[in-house]
């Protein structure tokens, strides 16, 4: 006979916990008599890495969904305006520097300006006004526009530790998410597979309940060690397996906040540099066969200067790739327990809410259809995942930089097939709508289009010629273009202005 799902059990807190916690018990009413039971288990001797502080603007619909607001979010978090990445150093290191803004060009999905752009090393400036908003430190909208609104698409950057602890809170006041304190000691199976019960090092009681979340971080205690889904390394596309992290502080109060993530490419790998309201968090992702410790560390500490005097650096290893299946029997894996990689565009949080939204939108009424569901499931996370890598190496595909960490990203063997692939078709014609399949991908083409383009790939967009017809309307989307951003310039306040503003306001 078939099961009613009564009863889901997260194992694991942080952000990947706390923020499943919240979108599967918002939309299935846990805190009702007649709702989802949501039983969060996390033990109290595990720190949260916060390694990602950087958001995806999917981000906004979610807290939106899970009934937080944003005034909550800056407040408890010290969240700031995430408008895109700053890429600097990229293609020569000689302070080159592209955008990969979040706002799509102008025109997007009626005509394509790349092939009417003079400079297509421009084409972010020329199709976008969000490349000065962000060079100028702006907010994304003014002091009259509402909670998550704006002109300019945007996520937030935020101290992660805290926004789990504004989840945590939100999730058992409001949510009915049930929080227990608790280390897994082992996980009893049946006889055909399935997860059946928890048993805690405190002697309570054993949980049981009929799906269960792994957000275990790298352990993956339930899926990778108890239930045995191998993991598959993917460090011959992306090298990095290390970071160094610090917590710097301001120079002053009131010095400006970036409104964008600062990725400044060093000889063997990168730094991140992401401004919160009272720190900024900085960090060197690096890998290890090409730089030792005190190598990044000196890199680090060289880029940041005189603010990093006092400060130890805090080390992180990883190992890149995925588990070859996310969802087995009756156990989902969300978070770093299902995979990580560098976090160069912010894929950790932003997978966490793709996974987290899934089971919430497809939890099986009855376990009898849990298989299906889950063959779903692996099939639509294993593309996103593909994606994500082919996304990742397009950074480093048409870098000049001369260093044997760089120049090795270059080598064929190191190129997901299916990046050489859509490489070879944008040659004639740059990347477009028609290439990604829709709601399951990541990254639109717009943002193939930002970072080929900033990084100077040039399609040969002669070979048909005769599809360009459309100079003049091109030039009319640009001149707008220019009229908005000289616009925008003169109203938008600047970042740090508009945050301390609009919480003052909000405090009163």
């Amino acid at each position: 006979m078939s099961k009613a799902v009564k009863k889901l059990v997260i194992v694991g807190g942080g952000t990947a916990g706390w923020l499943s916690a919240a979108i599967i018990a918002a939309q299935h009413r846990s805190n009702t008599q007649d709702g989802l039971q949501v039983v969060l288990v996390e033990s109290s001797d595990i720190p949260t890495i916060g390694v990602g502080e950087g958001t995806w603007p999917t981000m906004k619909n979610t807290l939106q969904q899970i009934g937080i607001k944003e005034a909550d979010l800056f407040q408890r978090c010290h969240a700031v305006f995430k408008q895109g990445g700053r890429f600097v150093n990229w293609v020569h290191g000689n302070e080159d520097f592209y955008y990969h803004p979040f706002t799509v060009p102008m025109g997007y999905g009626r005509i394509d300006l790349a092939p009417y752009v003079q400079d297509i090393s421009q084409f972010a400036v020329e199709s976008n006004f969000q490349h000065q908003i962000c060079e100028a430190g702006l907010a994304p909208r003014g002091f009259s526009e509402g909670e998550y609104q704006g002109q300019c698409n945007y996520a937030y950057h935020l101290d992660a530790g805290a926004f789990a602890d504004l989840l945590k809170e939100h999730c058992k006041n409001n949510l009915g998410v049930q929080h227990r304190i608790g280390t897994v000691e082992r996980c009893q199976l049946s006889q055909d597979g399935q997860i059946q019960a928890l048993y805690l090092t405190d002697g309570t009681a054993p949980l049981e309940a009929d799906l269960f979340i792994d957000c275990s971080g790298f352990s993956s205690l339930l899926l990778g060690k108890a239930l045995g889904v191998p993991f598959e390394p993917v460090e011959h596309l992306l090298f990095n397996d290390s970071a160094l992290a610090m917590q710097v502080p301001y120079d002053t109060p009131d010095a400006a906040i970036p409104c964008h993530t600062i990725a400044t490419a060093q000889n063997a790998g990168w730094i991140w540099d992401i401004g919160l309201t009272h720190r900024r968090g900085v960090g060197h992702v690096y890998a290890g066969k090409y730089l030792s410790d005190d190598e990044a560390e000196f890199n680090l500490r060289r880029y940041i200067g005189p603010a990093a005097q006092g400060i130890s650096a805090r080390k992180i290893s990883y190992q890149t790739g995925h588990r070859s299946k996310f969802w087995q029997h009756n156990c989902v894996a969300i978070g770093m327990s299902a995979g990580f990689v560098e976090p160069l565009e912010a894929t950790a949080i932003m997978l966490v809410e793709i996974s987290a939204r899934f089971v919430a939108d497809n939890l099986p009424a009855d376990l009898a259809t849990m298989p299906l569901v889950a063959t779903r499931f692996n099939q639509q996370m294993l593309y996103r995942w593909q994606r994500i890598l082919d996304f990742l190496k397009l950074h480093y595909l048409l870098t000049k930089r001369p260093e044997p960490y760089w120049q090795d990203h270059l080598k064929p063997e190191s190129i997901p097939q299916s990046l050489q692939d859509d490489l070879k078709i944008w040659q004639h014609r740059g990347p477009q709508i028609q290439d990604f399949h829709g709601a399951l991908e990541l990254f639109p083409a717009a943002s193939y289009q930002y970072v080929l383009y900033g990084m100077g790939f040039k399609p040969d967009f002669s070979r048909q010629s005769y599809l360009y017809q459309q100079q003049s309307q091109a030039e009319q989307i640009i001149r707008r273009n220019q009229q908005l951003t000289a616009q925008l310039l003169q109203t938008l306040p600047s970042h740090r202005d508009y945050i301390t503003g609009w919480l003052s306001s909000n405090r009163g």
